[in-house]
């Protein structure tokens, strides 16, 4: 199939599909194709569905629909479209809502009609991602609305499920937030590591700015910084002609404590971010660590562009839904 499965979402993100508004993250190689058979095929084995196999007449026909079973916004609708389209190109898929939409506990918002083999087949795979997709939606919901009054903006990280990633970025951006880098080849991301092992923040963002101008790329540089003296050798830097950097992450400056307001202290937060304001520099930033759905708002109120959160997508707590089936008379 290829990139085939994208042509839904127009190069202006317009959608042919009015319940998957949102488009997916643009990148290189993934194909959803891809990932619905694997999942598939890792479902049914050699074999397939024996239990439906050996249990319901051949021929049987079903209905069924989609119930949400908690309160929540949905996403992954057209990645249950694909899922059936691969498993039985003849089961029709229906839909009352939409990517983006909030769905109350009771809520049903779709159905399938056609064969009751196919129909259980692809049950599973595809409340899997439906599931996943929509409980990260939900979550980056309740954070968008947490820092709503703030000019910040919510993003996730990599730390996602080999081989889900751009279906969990994308879940991120059906809940309104926005995509971090999608990989390792998308922005130039110099952390603690990366310093130690090149021997300081300024040899670091030396040799980035050799290797991309040998490369002739033109990407996004970040720099983590975890003190105020990196803060400022950050933007000692950036005060050099042609400097790289193109955003600060202030890295666990917001530090839990549960007797403040929002039960986190942004003193070290507000002070790295007086400093860059103080600079008059044009960079952007982003406040990571101990982000979570109780602390973002008063990280937010420190100024920060962006607070990234891995729990996202590595902690995600599944959306409740069910596929209720019935068969009917041929």
């Amino acid at each position: 199939m290829g990139a085939g499965w994208r042509a839904v979402w127009a190069d202006d993100g317009s959608s042919t599909k009015e319940h998957a508004p949102v488009a997916p993250p643009q990148h290189p190689s993934y194909d959803l194709d891809v990932s619905v058979r694997a999942a598939l095929e890792e479902d049914a084995g050699q074999l397939g569905d024996v239990t439906t196999l050996a249990t319901a007449p051949e021929g049987t026909q079903a209905s069924a629909i989609f119930v949400a079973k908690a309160d929540g916004v949905l996403a992954g609708l057209a990645v249950v479209d694909q899922t059936f389209a691969v498993v039985d190109p003849t089961v029709r898929v229906a839909w009352t809502a939409k990517d983006g939409d909030a769905v109350k506990k009771g809520k049903v918002f779709g159905t399938l009609e056609g064969s009751a083999l196919s129909i259980l087949t692809g049950e599973r795979v595809a409340l899997n991602f439906l599931q996943r997709m929509s409980g990260i939606a939900t979550a980056t919901a309740a954070m968008i609305t947490a820092v709503k009054g703030t000019q910040c903006q919510v993003l996730e990280t990599r730390k996602t499920v080999p081989g889900l990633r751009i279906l969990d970025k994308w879940a991120v951006l059906i809940g309104g937030g926005r995509n971090h880098r999608l990989g390792l080849w998308d922005m130039v991301m110099i952390k603690d590591n990366h310093i130690a092992a090149a021997g300081g923040i300024p040899a670091a963002v030396q040799r980035t700015q050799e290797y991309l101008a040998k490369r002739g790329l033109r990407l996004p540089v970040e720099v983590e910084c975890s003190t105020l003296p990196e803060v400022e050798q950050t933007l000692q830097l950036l005060r050099q002609p042609g400097c790289c950097i193109t955003r600060i992450m202030l890295d666990n400056m917001a530090k839990y404590d549960a007797a403040l307001p929002g039960g986190v202290d942004i003193t070290l937060l507000q002070q790295a971010m007086d400093l860059i304001r103080g600079s008059g520099l044009a960079v952007e930033t982003e406040a990571s660590g101990n982000v979570t759905l109780d602390t973002v708002s008063t990280i937010a109120q420190s100024g920060v562009a962006f607070v990234s959160c891995g729990a996202l997508t590595h902690s995600v707590i599944a959306l409740d839904i069910s596929l209720r089936i019935k068969t009917r008379a041929q």
